[in-house]
This record gives C-alpha cells, sequence and structure tokens, in this order.
C-alpha cells in the first residue's frame, strides 16, 4: 500500500486489538484458527483505511462465539462511516448489518430494498412455526389454514404465516402433544417465498 514504517508501527497494533488478536501478534497465520484467521483477513483489509470493503462471506464456517465478534467489528466499522459491500447466506447476518439488500437468485434480481421494509412487502407479520409428531397433517386441517394466509411445510415443520397469530395460537391449544414457536417473519422467510424451498443440487 505504500505506507510508511510509522504509519504501519503505529496501525499494525491498533488492527490487531481491534481483531482481537494482540496475544497472537508474533503467532505465524498456519497456527490460527478460522475465526482468527477471519479477522485477520479483516485487519488486513483495514490496513490502509478504505472507505469500502468488499466481504465475500465473512462468517461461513465460523462457530457462533467467533460469529458474532465478527458482526461486532463489522458493525463498529459501519458506525465509523465506512461503507460495507458484503455477500452471504446468512439471513439473520443480512437483516443484522445491511441497511440496503440485493436478492439474486441463480445471478437475477428479485429483490432489492431495506430489509424490514421488503419483509412488510412481501410476508405477513406472524410466523407460527408447528413441529413434533403429527404436525405436518395439521396443514390440511381447514380450521387452521383458514386462521393464517399462508401454509408451508418444511420437512416435519409446517409455517403458519398470519396477520394476527394470537386465534391460531388459542386454536394449537387444542394439540398439546405439538411444539410451537411463534415469531416475527424474518429475511430467511423471504428468501424462502421469493426462491422456494426446494434443495438446490447446484448450490
Amino acid at each position: 500500500f505504500g505506507l510508511k514504517g510509522a504509519v504501519m508501527d503505529e496501525r499494525v497494533p491498533r488492527l490487531l486489538e481491534f481483531a482481537a488478536l494482540t496475544h497472537k501478534a508474533d503467532a505465524k497465520p498456519g497456527e490460527l484458527s478460522g475465526g482468527m484467521k477471519r479477522r485477520l483477513s479483516l485487519a488486513r483489509a483495514l490496513v490502509n483505511d478504505p472507505r469500502l470493503l468488499l466481504l465475500d462471506e465473512p462468517t461461513t464456517g465460523l462457530d457462533p462465539q467467533a460469529r458474532h465478534l465478527m458482526w461486532e467489528r463489522l458493525q463498529l466499522l459501519l458506525q465509523q462511516g465506512k461503507s460495507i459491500l458484503l455477500t452471504t447466506h446468512f439471513m439473520d447476518e443480512a437483516e443484522r448489518l445491511c441497511s440496503r439488500l440485493l436478492v439474486l437468485d441463480h445471478g437475477k434480481k428479485i429483490a432489492e430494498g431495506r430489509p424490514r421494509e421488503l419483509i412488510a412487502q412481501h410476508l405477513e407479520p406472524d410466523v407460527v412455526e408447528v413441529f413434533g409428531l403429527g404436525a405436518v397433517a395439521l396443514a390440511e386441517d381447514a380450521a387452521l389454514r383458514a386462521l393464517a394466509a399462508r401454509v408451508e411445510i418444511s420437512g416435519e415443520t409446517v409455517f403458519f404465516y398470519t396477520q394476527n397469530a394470537q386465534p391460531l395460537l388459542q386454536a394449537l391449544g387444542a394439540h398439546p402433544h405439538l411444539r410451537t414457536l411463534h415469531r416475527p417473519a424474518n429475511l430467511e422467510d423471504l428468501f424462502l417465498k421469493l426462491t422456494g424451498r426446494q434443495i438446490r443440487e447446484d448450490g
């Protein structure tokens, strides 16, 4: 990057601290864990203090602790005014980090906008997941289907998408042997609605 020694002497320790790698300052890259290598790559990308960072799936293969640490560091960069363009298959990551996103399917744009606006535009606000022995049969229950705008099945889980989950949850009380999860709609729901739940053999 053409940086002088004095600049590097000041910047390298600061970047190692930013990447939580100060204790590994004398280690060789091959001695680092996968999460440490990802953080080292981020630190190296910041050596010349760029205004724009291009990151390709920065947390793939990381354990939950390492992912959250990486998210924390990326949030700090955003707060410092840097722009980040990243690709990811993790919808929770996109929802957490992105102020604007582009959804691609087979290389074609199928949606673009702010995460919460896209969710509100394409999805019902409430999702009730039902799973357990006999859950799939509920997808054909006319009374339950009438309480949802849309019903989908994935494996042994039934997804009820609804404007108001309370009547549905009350009706599901008649099936105490089943487990339910009530949550707001998210980007994963959006992606699956736009692209389908079928497994893509070509990745």
